[in-house]
């Protein structure tokens, strides 16, 4: 019988990263000075999640979904997706400003790279004063006055900044341009692809005193030009023990919740895994006979054959609940 499943975090280091992933998140860095990301949930190939709880311990993301199929994933994602898990989820902290990127659609991804697009969406976990997010163009903005912002150095002045504050949500659609800024640590849901198009790098260099690579080109042919006066920013209320929805999609489904009681979930006609991440507090899974501790910085997959899941919790917790259906 499966149970929920807890994986080991795999960490990045980034020259924009810092030290939130350890300090508020609770993940030990070991030796890695400034950390940008934390793989929490990956079957990316040779990225693949390795499990730390249970009987299934020591095996990775994709070795249990080919031995137990739909149990994991759920008849539906098993069909449109195969062996392969369908999300990527992360944690971000940005010391600095991630470089202007754009990611390709689910078509130009799959006929030119052979995986999928990466539609995503971001959770703001903390945030320091005045930092924000960039997200989309703040005009019309066709692609010669792209192109001379790019060459000129100036393409901050076409792109949208959101302040933004703890609990802060955005849907960022393939071929959107953006930027995560400094001093924002974030949870990160996306379609399980690292296909990554860098378009401005703040004109940073490494320790080497050598510019990161861009990908103009490749940018050009998946920027979305006409999605001006898109709003990405998730409006959404804030109830007590009960589920709200943040993000319903043809990717991925997310929800907030936040608790200070025991709550019931069921699963029974949702036919798909969930996951549940730990934004703040502590909380215990239970399934069946199996009891989890989740705390902050947690992240939990529950597989698809566990129809009901208690969520009890002794003080104020929140969580996100994501799910594709």
């Amino acid at each position: 019988m499966l149970y929920p499943l807890k994986f080991a975090p795999i960490l990045k280091e980034k020259i924009w990263g810092g030290k939130k992933i350890e300090t508020i998140l609770k993940h030990k860095l070991s030796h890695l000075k400034n950390c940008g990301e934390s793989w929490e949930i990956s079957g990316i190939i040779g990225e693949e999640s390795l499990i730390i709880n249970g009987f299934l311990a020591d095996n990775n993301l994709n070795e249990i979904i080919e031995v137990y199929l739909t149990d994991i994933l759920g008849e539906k994602n098993y069909e449109k997706y195969g062996l392969g898990f369908p999300l990527l989820i992360k944690f971000i902290d940005a010391q600095e400003n991630l470089s202007v990127q754009v990611h390709p659609n689910d078509k130009i991804a799959n006929e030119k790279y052979g995986q999928q697009g990466k539609t995503e969406m971001w959770h703001v976990i903390q945030a320091d004063e005045d930092a924000g997010l960039y997200v989309g163009f703040n005009r019309p903005t066709s692609i010669e006055q792209f192109n001379d912002a790019v060459e000129n150095g100036t393409l901050e002045n076409l792109l949208k900044f959101y302040p933004v504050s703890k609990g802060d949500t955005f849907m960022i659609p393939a071929g959107t341009v953006h930027a995560i800024g400094k001093g924002v640590l974030l949870a990160e849901i996306q379609e399980a692809s690292d296909i990554t198009f860098r378009i401005f790098d703040w004109n940073r260099v490494d320790e080497n005193g050598n510019s990161r690579e861009l990908h103009i080109e490749e940018a050009l042919d998946v920027i979305d030009f006409e999605e001006n006066n898109a709003e990405f920013k998730i409006q959404h209320n804030k109830i007590l023990n009960k589920t709200v929805k943040l993000v319903s999609s043809q990717y991925f489904n997310t929800n907030l919740l936040e608790l200070d009681t025991t709550i019931i979930k069921s699963f029974a006609d949702l036919d798909s895994f969930v996951i549940y991440i730990c934004l703040e507090g502590q909380v215990h899974l239970v399934s069946n006979n199996f009891n989890e501790q989740v705390e902050t910085g947690d992240v939990i997959l529950v597989p698809a054959e566990i129809e009901e899941l208690k969520i009890t919790c002794d003080t104020y917790s929140r969580l996100l609940e994501v799910f594709c259906s």
